[in-house]
């Protein structure tokens, strides 16, 4: 386990992977119900409108988004605050835009074919693990 500084709160915290305290999670989660909620009952809405009418910090909004947790229907209604990180086009929800997740995706592919990987898989020794012989 590593100790790591919270995304959010910037406290240190120890961490098996998360970026984010538990503290931090459960407020998020919290937020994530009083978000998702705004937003399904008031459609057009940008970041600013919705922090202010929940009282969910805009960071705390960002975090879910990139998360891919919320989507905000039209992405300049992002507030210019979401872009792709790959060709920085306006986003709704996560990290990249669909033409850049797909050219990610299509050279992840192309770099793990199945042959790679049935023969990773016989070269790590995991056959017969496990299985006692008499």
């Amino acid at each position: 386990m590593n100790i790591i500084q919270c995304s959010l709160c910037k406290k240190p915290f120890q961490s098996i992977g998360g970026k984010v305290c538990g503290e931090c999670l459960k407020k998020l989660d919290e937020d994530f119900i009083k978000v998702r909620d705004y937003i399904d009952e008031n459609k057009r809405s940008d970041i600013d409108k919705i922090a202010e009418e929940t009282g969910v910090s805009k960071q705390a909004i960002l975090y879910l988004l990139k998360d891919g947790r919320l989507i905000i229907n039209d992405a300049e209604a992002g507030g210019g605050m979401l872009f792709c990180e790959i060709c920085k086009k306006p986003i709704n929800t996560g990290r990249m835009c669909k033409d850049c997740k797909g050219r990610v995706a299509l050279t992840m592919q192309k770099n793990i074919s199945p042959d790679k990987a049935f023969d990773k898989r016989r070269t790590t020794g995991t056959q017969g693990k496990g299985i006692a012989k008499m």
